[in-house]
């Protein structure tokens, strides 16, 4: 399911990221990597705050839908 989909408080773990090249090498920059876990701290209008490696990062509902936990 995508990030967005994901509860609040919930760990889940990175299944596949999709999108264009540029994208994905974008959010593994952000430290969102394939087997990695990733915590939604909140959700707003589809767009989330997640915890990614002891760091807080925003993600806009775009992109959260092509990471796939």
């Amino acid at each position: 399911m995508p990030l967005t989909l994901a509860e609040v408080g919930e760990e889940n773990i990175i299944r596949k990221i999709g999108g264009r090249q540029e994208v994905r090498t974008h959010l593994e920059n952000l430290g969102f990597v394939v087997g990695g876990a990733v915590t939604v701290v909140s959700a707003i209008g589809g767009n989330v705050i997640v915890k990614v490696k002891d760091s807080r990062i925003a993600v806009s509902r775009e992109m959260a839908q092509k990471i796939m936990v």
